[in-house]
């Protein structure tokens, strides 16, 4: 009779256990979901008052859009565009500290303006699976493929002219063009010690 008594206290005590970690998991997937959701309403708004502001810079603007633009959640210098890989990110000043590789698009300490003649603007982010892995889909980028970066009422036309991979030790290797104004993309190759590199020199400016 015992035997019997604790077989079934067991298998209540297995249910129980097994009801709470199938409870646990679809809270956890629904934080996961939750949490990408709050961060696309974040990314879109911050874009859309970036481009707002630059409809201040032309004066041609109401009021109330203005006043839109102080509630912001990223404080957006510029937005990087890649439309062969869908991505659309805004890229916040240097000294933010939304600067920086587990937030955002990271701006290197040694980049330039986009706007400085000859200068080379160097741009970081993950790849992978975590929704911070903004690069993740460089790897499928090929020469003469176009990278477009809208900045200070301006957009740069680059087109891709090296990919290459360098060994992950924490320094830069760049290869490009002194003579041009090239914008750098980097970001670490799936499974590997490696970083893919590429350089894209600029076409035009509109």
């Amino acid at each position: 009779m015992q035997t019997k008594k604790t077989k079934r206290n067991k298998r209540k005590s297995l249910i129980i256990l097994g009801s709470f970690l199938i409870i646990l998991s679809f809270s956890i997937l629904f934080l996961k979901y939750f949490n990408l959701y709050k961060n696309d309403e974040k990314e879109k708004k911050s874009l859309e008052n970036f481009y707002i502001k630059e409809e201040v810079i032309n004066k041609d603007i109401k009021e109330e859009k203005v006043e839109q633009t102080k509630s912001s959640n990223y404080d957006y210098i510029a937005v990087l565009r890649i439309p062969k890989i869908n991505l659309k990110k805004g890229l916040v000043s240097k000294n933010s500290k939304y600067n920086n590789i587990e937030y955002n698009v990271t701006i290197h300490e040694l980049s330039s303006r986009p706007d400085e003649i000859n200068g080379n603007v160097i741009l970081m982010a993950h790849s992978g699976t975590a929704y911070i892995s903004y690069f993740n889909n460089l790897k499928y980028l090929n020469i003469n493929d176009h990278i477009y970066l809208d900045y200070n009422n301006k957009t740069y036309n680059y087109k891709i002219t090296n990919i290459y991979d360098i060994e992950k030790t924490g320094s830069l290797n760049i290869k490009r063009n002194n003579n041009k104004s090239t914008i750098t993309l980097i970001t670490c190759r799936d499974n590997s010690n490696k970083q893919i590199v590429i350089i894209g020199e600029i076409e035009f400016v509109n």
